[in-house]
């Protein structure tokens, strides 16, 4: 897609990214706790704020189309500038930059080097507020050095950055972080310390992307992500209750249970339908495991799932997700998931009836969560085979996918089933392709650029974390 304005010369264009970094203006963290969120990119800009939760309305506007376009204005959002003699520079003007959350917070910490001089800025949320503490360290350096000029009145006024505040934000936002983590159920002894720290970072991208009052789940912080999928939202659900949080999985079932989910494929945070995408057809099956897993009653009726687009979102058909999910609504349907077996060994395919249509990475759904016992081989043959053939940051969802980007939800609901289905191994090669797809900070991307890992679109997606926690789970349970 091009963003022009006319076809005038004087049209933005996105700042160049430094070298093994994306683009500016592409957020790579999200700071919050449920309630007003922020989406930071990897130079320390505050790219989205939302409120009041993540699925709340954008108080700054960064189209999604000028990202795609590279025409993202250079003071677009919260943007730090440090003193580098008498110019006033950017960070991505800087020789490096890298970005880090606080052991076991959303609290996050981005640091610059300007030759001699090393720049750091903090972030975290408290009350409706953005906190920001700024130093500059080396060649004579103050805080008075960095300045932050934010794009509109309704960003500056969720902005606190005077040093007394700021300070008792970050310290809030600590404790009581590390606090809602120390409530999580843990791993086994057995596992690893890198398993450890991939859970807990997922636990808390999911608690940031998670509105504490309403249980409204964000797929991700950034314009067009904004909204709850309820696959999406299901699948946050499943995680947090096998994690141990029980209350905010039942508060994202409620919140599903109220949605009609035949208005749309995605809702606002007040439960509205978002116009644009026509309905799903596996809407039904995630709220109704998400609802189960939180203790409640499901659906009271179910959606059609034939000639409907699936997690693919592309035209629609009969496709192996939809089936699948619409098992947990309807019952077992195995005459049906027949019509997806192909070959003399059965391999599960994505449209019915259509050899070309390849392998789905979605035939994992009937392992987990929509277990159709009587297609397990099936299944472990389709993900084996899927799994020999990922690249060094995981798989792409399906054989007849239009790029070779790798996803990290599929790798990670791939590495669920397959550690159900006993083939330990290969779900832990999965995850470590996975680990390698995170971001420096531990956040998962929705995909990365096939060749060096660099994340390609939303980051953090709360899909993709969610499917983390529960194959972390089944390995360590």
């Amino acid at each position: 897609m091009v963003l022009v304005s006319g076809g005038s010369t004087a049209d933005p264009r996105t700042p160049a990214a430094l070298p093994g970094l994306p683009s500016p203006f592409l957020g790579t963290a999200v700071v919050g706790s449920g309630g007003l969120s922020a989406a930071i990119d990897a130079y320390g800009n505050v790219v989205e704020l939302r409120a009041p939760g993540p699925a709340g309305r954008a108080l700054i506007d960064n189209p999604v189309e000028r990202q795609q376009a590279g025409t993202v204005a250079a003071d677009t959002g919260i943007v730090p500038r440090v003193r580098v003699g008498e110019a006033w520079l950017p960070l991505w003007r800087a020789d490096s930059v890298a970005q880090r959350y606080r052991r076991d917070t959303n609290v996050l910490v981005v640091e610059a080097s300007f030759g001699p001089t090393t720049a750091r800025v903090v972030y975290a949320v408290r009350n409706g507020l953005l906190a920001c503490l700024t130093e500059v360290s080396g060649a004579s350096g103050s805080a008075d050095r960095i300045v932050l000029t934010a794009d509109g009145p309704a960003a500056r006024s969720r902005l606190r950055c005077d040093s007394s505040g700021a300070k008792g934000t970050v310290r809030h936002a600590e404790r009581t972080d590390r606090a809602w983590l120390g409530r999580a159920r843990a791993l086994g002894p057995e596992a690893p310390a890198w398993a450890s720290r991939l859970y807990g970072r997922s636990l808390l991208a999911m608690r940031a992307l998670t509105d504490r009052h309403s249980g409204a789940v964000a797929a991700g912080e950034r314009d067009g992500w904004a909204y709850v999928w309820p696959r999406d939202a299901g699948a946050v659900g499943l995680a947090f209750a096998a994690a141990g949080y029980q209350s905010e999985a039942r508060s994202i079932a409620r919140f599903l249970l109220r949605l009609d989910l035949g208005a749309a494929a995605r809702f606002h945070g007040d439960g509205t339908p978002v116009p644009g995408r026509e309905v799903q057809g596996d809407a039904s099956g995630w709220v109704a495991v998400a609802a189960k897993a939180a203790g409640l009653p499901a659906p009271p009726r179910s959606l059609p799932w034939r000639d409907r687009a699936d997690y693919q979102e592309r035209d629609p058909g009969d496709f192996l997700a939809n089936a699948l999910a619409a098992t947990a609504a309807d019952g077992p349907e195995s005459g049906e998931m027949g019509r997806f077996a192909a070959g003399r060994r059965a391999v599960l395919l994505r449209e019915a009836g259509e050899p070309g249509s390849g392998l789905d990475s979605a035939a994992a759904w009937a392992v987990q969560p929509f277990p159709q016992p009587s297609h397990f081989p099936a299944v472990r043959r389709t993900l084996l085979r899927l799994a020999a053939d990922r690249a060094r940051f995981g798989i792409v969802p399906s054989q007849d996918w239009d790029g070779a980007d790798p996803w990290s939800a599929p790798t990670a609901w791939s590495a669920w089933s397959l550690a159900a289905l006993g083939e330990r191994q290969a779900a832990l090669r999965l995850l470590a392709a996975l680990r390698s797809s995170a971001t420096p900070a531990g956040a998962l991307p929705e995909r990365v650029d096939v060749h060096t890992g660099i994340p390609g679109s939303t980051t953090p997606l709360a899909w993709s974390h969610a499917f983390a926690v529960l194959a972390l789970r089944e390995l360590w349970p």
